[in-house]
């Protein structure tokens, strides 16, 4: 029996991953669903991404220093519990308010979850191609959890209900608890754990403020007081945080790591991708339900180019790596991404598909390559012994971006609808425009009997998506910039590693 308990742990692993990136994905085709049976507006949409994606950032810097501490097997299975737990709350929820309580401990499970793998799979696996082999297999797991996602939530939000998409996880999850507590072996270092609560603290309140801030200022502007006090206490959070990690001997955020112009760039660039690909999920969704009008499962199937595209570009990344050199590959997905998401600030109602599809691909393309160069530069930048904290604020700032780009853009997308919808409203002669317009966009009350005035809402949704996709093409291409910038800076691969030769 004890030579399966290795195929026992990586099946373990692999599912954990996949419990968490599929929430990422399957819940984003749902958001429409979500909105009539929960009678709430825009923000509460964002929300209801924003509670899973701020928890999961904010305590994913503590996930490493909790496994040296307390045990990685010990905390990896606490993650898949408390997946199942914020599961059945969102699958109970009658109202927003329990939603969002189940997506909140659901991001702080994903936080064990998907940092927690790679410590037991490197462990059990210490024979470096042993563990490529696996590590690889591992990634392209988390990828077929992005695959699946908008097809099986379409076909579950079709035959079974919203509830289902949640409920799904609680079998995914036994599993993996049932393979986990057998072939994973416990291993702690508590004389290397590094735990910075006052560090956790701010960073939580720092992104919450943040985001809440973002979300009011869609709906009552940038100027409400709400949103600037939100405004305000996450900017003195954020100051608070940079003087406590200089401070501490062993910070959540390596604060000193950040004066190297290519590491700071590359985590630039990693807030950049969460900013535009990881938070377009939210906006494809909407684009393809409420302006063109698919189901929630023809949603799932059109949006599958881009992550089929993503998956194999990722497993076939190391030959790439082998031909060509890394700082170029990552210029190449940020520019590929840039450019996918400018164009598709063309979109309208009647973009046809072809278009449409074509790219989303060249977006996956993009992502294929950004994802995986991006982690390569950050892990090159970092000495050996704070590899660990560099991968997770890497990856924490991928997932903070990704809060910011839903907020800030969803709220842009918002105001622009509002704004375009009101005027021509107006123009046709509806009485009290302005309060359609905003029962429209943000509470999505629509005057139905009324062709006319669902034509004008269409149109005002789509000058919205279209002003979202063109700030994200623009960031991603200023990043593609930046990193042109530091191309030429030497980016220390290991020795021996493929595609290490200078960047011309």
């Amino acid at each position: 029996m004890q030579r399966y308990r290795r195929p026992a742990l990586v099946a373990a692993a692999y599912l954990g991953t996949f419990l968490a990136s599929l929430d990422i994905s399957i819940v984003n085709v749902a958001l429409p669903t979500l909105q009539q049976a929960l009678a709430t507006d825009l923000g509460g949409l964002q929300w209801v991404v924003n509670a899973y994606a701020i928890c999961l950032s904010a305590f994913m810097l503590s996930a490493g220093p909790l496994g040296d501490r307390f045990g990685h097997k010990r905390c990896w299975l606490i993650g898949v519990l408390l997946f199942c737990l914020g599961s059945a709350l969102c699958a109970l929820a009658q109202e927003l308010s329990l939603l969002l309580a189940g997506r909140a401990v659901q991001g702080l499970a994903g936080a064990l979850l998907i940092p927690g793998a790679m410590p037991i799979l490197s462990h059990a696996f210490p024979e470096p191609r042993q563990r490529a082999h696996v590590i690889g297999g591992w990634s392209a797991f988390s990828a077929l959890a992005l695959i699946l996602g908008p097809l099986l939530g379409g076909l579950l939000l079709e035959h079974l209900g919203w509830q289902s998409i949640f409920l799904i996880n609680l079998p995914i999850g036994l599993l993996a608890l049932a393979l986990g507590g057998w072939g994973i072996s416990e291993r702690k270092h508590p004389q290397h754990a590094a735990l910075d609560p006052l560090g956790q603290i701010l960073s939580v309140l720092c992104l919450g403020a943040l985001t809440y801030g973002l979300i009011v200022a869609g709906e009552d502007g940038f100027g409400s007081r709400e949103a600037l006090t939100s405004l305000l206490l996450a900017t003195l959070a954020l100051l608070a945080l940079i003087q406590v990690e200089r401070r501490v001997q062993r910070p959540l955020v390596p604060v000193t790591l950040f004066r190297q112009r290519p590491f700071a760039v590359a985590n630039l660039a990693s807030f950049i991708l969460g900013f535009s690909c990881y938070s377009s999920l939210f906006f494809f969704s909407i684009f393809l339900q409420q302006i063109q009008g698919w189901s929630a499962a023809d949603t799932g199937l059109r949006m599958l180019p881009q992550f089929v595209v993503t998956g194999v570009v990722s497993m076939l990344f190391g030959r790439l790596h082998q031909r060509i050199p890394l700082p170029w590959l990552m210029v190449g997905g940020y520019g590929l991404v840039g450019l996918a998401m400018s164009a598709m600030a063309g979109f309208d109602a009647h973009t046809p598909y072809w278009r449409v599809g074509s790219l989303f691909g060249l977006l996956g393309l993009g992502m294929g390559l950004a994802v995986p160069a991006t982690g390569l530069v950050v892990m090159a930048c970092a000495p050996a012994e704070r590899a660990g904290i560099a991968s997770a604020s890497m990856n924490a700032l991928r997932q903070t971006g990704m809060s910011v780009g839903i907020a800030l853009l969803g709220s842009l997308m918002s105001a622009r609808a509002v704004q375009v919808l009101s005027e021509s409203g107006a123009a046709a002669g509806f009485d009290g425009a302005a309060e359609l317009a905003r029962q429209a966009v943000t509470e999505h009350r629509l005057p139905l009997h009324d062709p006319l005035f669902a034509d004008l809402y269409g149109a005002a949704m789509t000058s919205g998506f279209r002003l979202a996709m063109a700030l994200a093409g623009c960031a991603s291409l200023l990043a593609m910039g930046l990193l042109l910038g530091t191309r030429q800076q030497a980016v220390r691969e290991p020795a021996g590693s493929p595609g290490t030769r200078p960047a011309r």
